[in-house]
């Protein structure tokens, strides 16, 4: 029996429609896995919940990312993998992304969220040595790690609020004895982030109420703090999973805020060891004076005010000398993140 020309045509145009519907699928979002390289600027503890809980509870995966993560030792470290393309993207301070830039030959690594909408630089001291307030540092010795951040901006700060920096005894030491040489008494504080050396120094014995943290914040600091950066091949090949990235570790803020401690447990099973209470009170810790500012709560999360930010760099400018000044488009590019709507918190 001769076929009939209805069926010739659905024989020949339905192997065209699922060509097409497998093409459709190919290029839904999540059909095909971007894979992504990310890198911590130290190792994990607490504060990195929102990318633990990011990767643990699916939110890369349904963003259509296969991630990856290693740790670097620093932020300068970070910055260099992002650079030399061995990482797509990074968390990293933003002020060490700025003095980056400014180096002849560097790459033109932008920031494209700001997760700590304030630095959390500052100055921890022990009330017991006489410190309970910015002026009594005066007369004191203090400990400064070499090119710790804080350390660079605390003269700036000094200024500001009319402190001697003549009457302060500086002491010269490595990150790795900060908190036992203020815990030991062998100097009266110490520059750092709030929520490391406070913290750490608790799990040291030092009574919370013995601990003095002053933070820049608070003393007229306007520097951001950190953020995610990506390397700048990376972005303009994948921009679309950057964006997803930035999505999902927005959705990994939300759910650290929602339940901080049974995020702490998931960061706990991370890490090679690490006290539970310690991590959530750290975590807590840059929820309230990191992440969720007044700023933040206008609006929204991982966006910069231009003039706050060529205030920042004011302060910086104040101890260091830039070939060029950057401006916040320089340093900061804002296409990546979602609509304000969608960065809100309730």
């Amino acid at each position: 029996m001769p076929k009939s020309p209805d069926r010739i045509l659905r024989k020949t145009l339905l192997p065209l429609i699922a060509l097409l519907c497998a093409a459709c699928l190919g290029s839904a979002p999540g059909a095909a896995a971007s894979a992504l390289h990310f890198s911590y600027d130290r190792p994990i503890d607490g504060v990195a919940a929102p990318f633990v809980l990011a990767s643990g509870r699916g939110l890369f995966r349904a963003e259509g990312l296969t991630v990856t993560t290693d740790s670097a030792t620093s932020s300068l470290d970070a910055i260099a993998r992002v650079a030399s393309g061995s990482s797509d993207m990074a968390l990293a301070d933003i002020n060490a992304l700025i003095r980056y830039r400014d180096k002849e030959g560097s790459l033109p690594i932008k920031a494209v969220f700001v997760l700590y909408n304030k630095a959390p630089y500052a100055i921890i001291a022990r009330k017991s040595r006489g410190i309970a307030t910015l002026p009594d540092i005066e007369g004191k010795t203090i400990g400064v790690v070499e090119g710790d951040l804080a350390a660079l901006l605390w003269p700036t700060i000094a200024r500001m609020n009319h402190i001697k920096l003549g009457k302060i005894k500086t002491e010269r030491i490595s990150a790795a004895v900060r908190e036992p040489m203020l815990s030991a008494g062998q100097v009266d504080a110490v520059t750092g982030f709030s929520f490391l050396s406070a913290i750490n120094l608790r799990d040291r014995g030092v009574p919370a109420n013995d601990l003095a943290v002053l933070r820049f914040s608070e003393f007229g600091s306007e520097v951001y703090g950190h953020a995610l950066i990506v390397n700048p091949k990376f972005a303009a090949a994948s921009p679309d999973a950057v964006k997803a990235f930035v999505r999902a570790t927005i959705a990994g803020i939300r759910l650290a805020l929602k339940d901080p401690a049974r995020a702490a447990d998931e960061v706990v099973t991370q890490m090679s060891s690490g006290s539970r209470e310690l991590e959530l009170e750290r975590l807590r810790a840059v929820l309230q004076d990191n992440i969720v500012t007044d700023e933040v709560k206008r609006n929204g999360l991982g966006g910069i005010e231009d003039g706050r930010f060529d205030a920042g760099v004011d302060q910086i400018a104040d101890t260091f000398e830039f070939r060029k000044r950057p401006s916040a488009g320089d340093i900061f590019d804002s296409t990546f993140l979602p609509p304000v709507s969608a960065r809100k918190l309730n």
